[in-house]
């Protein structure tokens, strides 16, 4: 392991942009798969219908193929961001926003029909409804799986490797290149350095599941 300590405060740097890639993007598709959720529920048709077609496309929409488009096809047509961070958090968080507006909607049918008829018979809207009612119980219902994809988010971040952003993969990139002979020292170093941040979210999962069991 003499490499990895050696590269330790490069491989670091590369960890505290993966977590702040994560992280960024894991707020940021929570609040947008919430929206795509509400559309999706809502009784409004073209809601319903746009929140269907976006998680369609976008869900079976390659990740890389979303990255391309953000870092090389949105600028010619005005959205330009700086190369880096920003298209990785702009590409990942609508890809992921997608899973995240399933998790919840899966929550949302897991609420009792009654408890929506019982809200607008005192004279709630659907918007109230939602908000007061269906949703607080739909998200801790849904906690265990959205754990579930910001690991997925976590990992997919890799992706951004090959879209000019220096994080984990990158580095292991740079220094399998900088130092043949250690290879597999880098690699498992770096795949150490992943599990830092999806081990704990696991764990996370599993404390919340009980808990939603034990509340049930």
């Amino acid at each position: 392991m003499v490499t990895f300590i050696e590269e330790f405060g490069l491989i670091w740097g590369a960890f505290l942009a993966t977590l702040s890639l994560t992280a960024v993007s894991g707020a940021l598709a929570l609040v947008w798969g919430t929206v795509l959720a509400a559309c999706r529920v809502s009784p409004i048709g073209p809601l319903r219908t746009f929140g269907m077609v976006y998680v369609e496309v976008v869900r079976n929409t390659p990740l890389t193929l979303m990255f391309f488009f953000w870092v090389f096809v949105a600028p010619s047509f005005g959205f330009v961001l700086p190369l880096g961070f920003w298209p990785a958090v702009v590409a990942l968080s609508l890809y992921t926003s997608s899973f995240v507006c399933e998790a919840l909607r899966s929550g949302v049918n897991s609420v009792g029909l009654g408890q929506a008829e019982a809200s607008r018979s005192v004279g709630m809207t659907f918007s109230q409804t939602l908000l007061r009612v269906v949703l607080p119980q739909a998200w801790r219902s849904a906690i265990p799986p959205l754990i579930s994809v910001l690991i997925a988010l976590t990992k997919n971040t890799s992706v951004a490797a090959g879209f000019a952003f220096t994080e984990l993969v990158a580095i292991s990139f740079r220094l399998a290149n900088r130092h043949p002979a250690d290879v597999i020292e880098v690699i498992v170093g770096v795949g150490l350095m992943y599990l830092l941040i999806t081990i704990p979210l696991g764990i996370a999962a599993q404390q919340v599941e009980r808990r939603v069991a034990f509340a049930r």
